[in-house]
């Protein structure tokens, strides 16, 4: 039995590898809304009447639940109730662009719960004919400027436009007027950051697996009803957009942008990828960290298994085991050698070159100098069964040849165990940061609740302690070896 399980393991290790960039279990979904925690659990919608729960933000399976049918739903929190909006045929479905927009609430999204009852969906927004906008694929922002609520719904067929509602009802704003904000794309999302509106598009054909062309572009503006302009000066009423996410990893035809904001400085982006080509094409949850360059969103990527060396964004130095210094064979040239004579490279210190010099228990962690020594190179691989977060799996980080594993300890210190044994101390969350640096978490300090992660307090000295995404000792860098 120990055998079969470790098999399965390997198995689902190699997978894990190969579809870095969607989730696990069966994320399988098309136009998820913006992902939604409701108790300690992960909730979207898709077209149709169901969703996806997840327990821990990585493993996604079938079970949520929103009447009404329709397509291409989102949803946000407003006080300590739930808002979803969907659309109602449009968009060609049933062979005619007539859509409406519908709003309804609910206390939680838990289907188990005694308080789990969703109130009569209320049209908000309707298309009729062949008008030049199709009332379908809506998307919900709640200015945290002001307390309005907005409302961006559209495809191709026409026009994006824009719609006030009211944050207490749901109700469209009485005498509102809709907003053209945008051609050539659809499954609109509006955000606020730092003094702008960001509008995510989804452009590109859908609905045709692996030659679906999806992708998401962005443009913004100091102004909630535009104009949106790209970087590079462009409309989005004329068609502009910087892209945000492309196809790529075997994913093909992201779409249906959604904003999650874990914390300060970590933030995760959702969508669903048409075709994810290691699931037989099926179309699938994805979520990526969400960055933001030179004030652009911008999909981060989903952390890759490797061998690595482990900078501190506080000075450049590398993580790395406290033990002597080998030197390497002494390879020095005087300056009046002659290079006439023939080269011959200089072999890299091995791991069987020094082990032997380390000690057998428990070795301390430091920050030094990066020379490309065994004892400065790091692998990190998934670990399965180990559950994961919003986005990834938790990883062991370990000497590279060795099973000599990173481990947070009972005083918030961190050292090496001689051997990784699955201990939830040896356990780590990696999140890449909205500026494109990582955060290392142990997903467990012993006999603390407190949230600490790796820092660096000094030139040479790592700990635990609170993050600080000002401060660039809680910052680390990944360079491939």
């Amino acid at each position: 039995m120990k055998n079969k399980i470790l098999g399965a393991a390997a198995l689902f290790t190699m997978f894990l590898a190969g579809t870095a960039t969607a989730q696990i279990g069966k994320p399988f979904i098309h136009d998820p809304s913006t992902i939604m925690e409701c108790d300690g659990k992960y909730y979207t919608f898709g077209t149709g009447r169901g969703g996806l729960i997840s327990e821990d933000g990585w493993t996604w399976n079938g079970g949520a639940e929103r009447p009404g049918g329709g397509a291409a739903p989102d949803a946000i929190k407003i006080g300590d109730r739930y808002l979803v909006v969907y659309g109602s045929t449009g968009g060609g479905l049933g062979g005619g662009h007539d859509g409406k927009i519908n709003t309804m609430w609910n206390k939680t999204l838990d289907p188990k719960s005694p308080d789990f009852k969703f109130s009569e969906p209320i049209v908000v927004a309707q298309s009729v004919n062949m008008e030049d906008n199709d009332a379908i694929d809506p998307g919900l922002l709640l200015d945290p400027t002001d307390g309005r609520l907005w409302c961006s719904y559209g495809t191709y067929f026409g026009f994006i436009r824009l719609v006030e509602l009211d944050p207490k009802t749901g109700e469209r704003v009485k005498g509102n007027e809709a907003i053209n904000i945008a051609i050539d794309c659809e499954a609109t999302e509006l955000e606020y950051r730092d003094g702008w509106y960001y509008l995510l598009g989804t452009h590109g054909t859908c609905c045709d697996g692996a030659n679906s062309t999806y992708n998401i572009v962005v443009g913004r503006s100091k102004k909630v009803t535009g104009p949106y302009i790209d970087n590079m000066g462009r409309d989005m009423i004329k068609g502009g957009g910087k892209m945000v996410l492309a196809a790529g990893n075997r994913l093909i035809g992201p779409g249906h942008f959604g904003r999650v904001i874990v914390e300060d400085g970590v933030e995760k982006m959702s969508c669903h990828y048409e075709a994810d080509l290691d699931q037989g094409g099926r179309s699938v949850l994805g979520i990526r960290p969400l960055l933001w360059k030179n004030g652009w969103a911008v999909a981060g990527e989903i952390f890759k298994e490797g061998t690595y060396e482990i900078e501190s964004e506080r000075r450049g130095y590398a993580l790395e085991l406290v033990v002597d210094f080998v030197r390497m064979a002494n390879t020095r040239r005087g300056f009046g050698q002659s290079n006439d004579e023939p080269i011959k490279p200089v072999a890299s210190q091995e791991l069987a070159d020094v082990i032997n010099t380390w000690p057998t228990g428990n070795i301390g962690v430091r920050i030094g100098d990066y020379m490309f020594r065994p004892h400065q190179k790091w692998t990190i691989t998934a670990v399965p069964e180990a559950g994961g977060y919003l986005g990834g799996p938790y990883y062991k980080i370990v000497i590279a040849g060795t099973d000599r594993a990173l481990a947070a300890t009972a005083d918030a210190e961190v050292i090496t165990v001689p051997a990784f044994t699955g201990a939830p101390e040896q356990l780590w969350r990696i999140d890449q940061l909205t500026d494109g640096t990582y955060r290392i978490m142990p997903k467990v300090v012993p006999g603390s609740t407190e949230k600490l992660v790796l820092v660096s307090i000094g030139d040479s000295t790592p700990t635990l302690a609170k993050f600080d995404m000002n401060s660039d000792n809680s910052k680390w860098n990944f360079r491939n070896q």
